[in-house]
């Protein structure tokens, strides 16, 4: 479980490259990220045992401190610390300290002091999981569960691990995301991890107002026409329309939007065959996706939601990995220095 850091101090990785906290997809090579994706593989038959758990975190506290709402990402975090056998805290932000007026990092500091080791984080604002790491607990292990536009990145390998498992090799594959791009921290994530891992073509169909400005530049080509945009796909990846994010009138009416951008099986017809249907959940039926297609035999959204819960067991791991690694040698450090002393 190995990977090159890209400098010294990458924040992500130890000095000998191993995962201590998980905050992007970026500046994480091919060689990491399907690590992940075989300790993920590995994970998947705990789910399947009468007693569904392994030892790994045991002793650990894992604290979720989801700042946004969210059923799926939570539970299945809570679900994969539970299978590793940590001690797991859900913290009520509605009603914790930071409602009366407490600052999160003295929110952070108290939960450090009663000796948490991971913070799972979802958060409004870009950047927050990545400000804690940096600046607040850096002791403590961070997961990113997704942060404002900016990234999500145990959904990209979840939904990685998908089109392994239902297409074997990335190599030569063509993937399409549809939707709401623009404020879509899923995409983002996405797009990364599709083009680390070797995909032929990573494609976006969306109107012109759901799409982030200069969008090639994450490493995509787009398409306005999702009956031209649907034509040779081996993956199609729908988003949810995120209202909560808009700003303004982006779209004429949502039965505008479904008549020219939601999947039905009139338009998955004219991918190939063999294309796989995907969607990060929760699905607007009616919106994005048609209950026929959302059901259908080319479907693996349920399969996603299963794997969500191996690929967070894997990152979580390998991060309490990667920290208990560092923090042995600090130790073996300062003993060095004594020595020399």
């Amino acid at each position: 479980m190995i990977a090159t850091a890209t400098g010294p101090h990458h924040l992500q990785l130890t000095r000998e490259g191993q995962l201590r906290h998980f905050l992007t997809l970026d500046g994480l090579g091919r060689e990491l990220l399907t690590d992940i994706l075989d300790t993920a593989d590995s994970f998947i038959e705990v789910g399947e045992r009468t007693i569904k758990k392994v030892p790994l975190l045991r002793g650990r506290t894992v604290v979720n401190l989801f700042f946004e709402s969210s059923t799926r990402t939570r539970s299945t975090f809570e679900l994969a610390a539970k299978r590793l056998s940590a001690d797991v805290l859900n913290l009520d932000i509605s009603t914790s300290a930071t409602s009366k007026g407490e600052s999160l990092a003295d929110t952070l500091y108290n939960l450090e002091a009663m000796a948490s080791d991971m913070f799972v984080v979802r958060h409004a604002q870009s950047g927050a999981p990545h400000f804690i790491a940096e600046s607040v607990t850096p002791k403590v292990a961070i997961i990113n569960a997704g942060d404002g536009r900016h990234a999500h990145p145990t959904q990209a390998m979840l939904d990685m691990l998908t089109i392994r498992q239902h297409k074997k090799t990335f190599a030569g594959l063509k993937v399409a995301i549809v939707g709401d791009v623009l404020h879509s921290r899923v995409a983002r994530s996405q797009i990364r991890a599709l083009n680390e891992l070797g995909v032929a073509e990573v494609r976006v169909i969306a109107p012109g107002t759901l799409l982030p400005r200069d969008v090639e530049a994450l490493g995509c080509t787009v398409e306005y026409d999702m009956m031209r945009g649907m034509k040779d796909l081996d993956v199609v990846i729908m988003l949810r329309l995120q209202k909560e994010r808009m700003e303004g009138a982006l779209l004429p009416s949502e039965g505008e939007f479904y008549r020219l951008y939601g999947l039905d099986r009139a338009k998955l017809a004219l991918a190939k065959p063999d294309c796989i249907v995907m969607h990060p959940g929760p699905i607007n039926r009616g919106v994005e996706i048609e209950s026929a297609v959302a059901d259908g035999p080319q479907s693996v959204i349920l399969n996603q939601v299963t794997n969500g819960i191996a690929i967070r067991m894997a990152v979580m791991s390998m991060a309490m990995g990667g920290q208990l690694a560092e923090r042995q040698q600090a130790l073996n450090d300062i003993a060095k220095q004594e020595v020399r002393s």
